[in-house]
């Protein structure tokens, strides 16, 4: 009867079974793999099934699943995992270098201001502490310039060679502009909301940065953040929710300050 006797090692493997347990469901929560999950889960109720009842059939079936079906789940899973494999390897001791100086947040204000009232679609990521090169290597073109309201208005400007995707802004620079972002994999967004809000939700769900995106036809203003679309926000709205990012990233919470 030893085994109801845990000890301290018992204990310890308990806990972090749960903690990683609770992560992975976080990772999952609100998006497709959810469903995923639950089949897994079923599948493996129908394995024991088979194993106690001794239904052959079942098994073997099972079985010849089980062969290719954790390359599938590979594929299948490959956005959460790249996620989760990414927040991993953060580094808690360079964490939010690059964040947004106080004084940028008025000209980022501006530019949203400027952009939304000439109805011109925007997307302004700005990077957290998960550097955003991969995606700016990949369709970017790099730019080294400090962060203006008449600049990055420019950069969207129909007419500008820029202006389709998205602009990165590291610290008070904005670094690059067309950018093609990940949509998202949630799945669950207004059917009204096009493919531009798609990858402002999209990366916000692979990386920490924030994504404030402008739409052209409804002159509306969304803010996505950790996999989180807001609903349309007056400027003070947008200056209330940087603010309260500015106030995390005082505590080293935050990604920017």
């Amino acid at each position: 009867m030893s085994f109801l006797r845990p000890g301290i090692k018992d204990i310890i493997d308990i806990i972090l079974i749960f903690l990683i347990t609770y992560e992975i469901l976080k990772l999952f929560k609100g998006t497709r793999a959810v469903f995923i999950l639950l089949g897994i889960v079923t599948i493996i109720l129908f394995s024991l099934l088979s194993v106690f009842m001794n239904l052959r059939g079942l098994n073997w079936l099972i079985s010849a699943f089980a062969k290719v079906g954790f390359l599938a789940l590979i594929i299948i899973f490959q956005p959460e995992i790249r996620r989760g494999l990414a927040l991993l390897g953060k580094n808690p001791i360079i964490k939010f270098v690059r964040r947004l100086e106080r004084s940028n947040i008025q000209e980022l204000l501006r530019s949203v201001s400027a952009l939304r009232q000439r109805g011109l679609g925007a997307i302004i990521v700005l990077e957290g502490s998960m550097k955003l090169d991969e995606y700016i290597e990949e369709s970017g073109v790099k730019l080294k310039a400090e962060l203006q309201a008449p600049l990055l208005v420019s950069i969207f400007v129909p007419q500008s060679p820029l202006h389709d995707g998205a602009v990165i802004v590291r610290g008070g620079y904005i670094i690059a502009a067309r950018v093609i972002l990940p949509l998202s994999q949630i799945g669950q967004i207004e059917s009204s909301l096009g493919t531009r809000h798609r990858a402002a939700l999209g990366i916000s769900e692979q990386t920490d940065a924030i994504a404030i995106v402008i739409s052209e036809e409804r002159r509306s203003v969304r803010l996505a953040h950790k996999g989180t679309l807001t609903g349309p926000l007056t400027l003070e709205e947008l200056s209330d929710i940087l603010g309260e990012l500015i106030a995390e990233g005082e505590e080293g919470e935050g990604i920017i300050t």
